[in-house]
């Protein structure tokens, strides 16, 4: 599953794409808030967009990964299938990307296929995030779902990846989520083998 996505969207892309599906970018943020980086992994930090309690979009800091609950022996919640279950209490979020990636093969290094969003500045993951115990810093992680036809070559699962003008409706709960958390239809995705598989 997706434990690796590429962050290189300006910040003026950014204000422009929210400006046209009405959504307000929080005043005093700017370009540091969305800290550009080639690969951002489970246990990074990623700027993460919330809404806070003004209705506005914050871009927030977040580690990448869900904690392990307290004495499981287990790794952090990076994905989270969301068949069947609902989120209309939960924290929801919205993960900005220029590109997700993906990875076939066996042996390490595996081949790594980089998707990006056609018709679309970048792309945003559905997501959820908690607070974080302590002194750590709040959590995501992306929501899941069967892969769409420009993914089931490369992977059986794949990450929600929202259309622009449905970034509110995830974010307002404002559209029945069964039709939000749903694979795209084919071509929606543009894909390229960034790096070939071991020998």
């Amino acid at each position: 599953m997706c434990n690796d996505y590429e962050q290189h969207i300006r910040y003026a892309e950014y204000r422009q794409a929210l400006g046209e599906v009405e959504l307000a970018a929080a005043a005093h943020q700017g370009e540091a808030d969305l800290p550009q980086a080639d690969d951002i992994r489970i246990g990074d930090l990623g700027p993460v967009m919330r809404l806070d309690e003004g209705g506005e979009v914050t871009l927030s800091p977040m580690r990448f990964g869900f904690p392990a609950p307290p004495g499981k022996k287990a790794g952090p919640v990076f994905n989270f299938r969301s068949e069947g279950r609902s989120f209309s209490d939960s924290r929801r979020c919205l993960i900005p990307a220029s590109a997700f990636f993906e990875f076939t093969g066996t042996k390490y290094p595996k081949a790594k296929h980089r998707f990006t969003l056609n018709h679309a500045p970048f792309l945003c993951i559905a997501g959820l995030w908690r607070e974080g115990q302590g002194n750590q810093p709040p959590a995501f992680t992306m929501l899941t779902t069967a892969p769409g036809p420009d993914v089931a070559p490369i992977h059986n699962r794949q990450v929600v990846v929202l259309r622009p003008h449905d970034w509110p409706h995830w974010l307002h709960h404002s559209r029945p989520e069964t039709e939000l958390l749903q694979p795209l239809p084919a071509g929606s995705l543009s894909v390229e083998q960034v790096r070939p598989a071991s020998d």
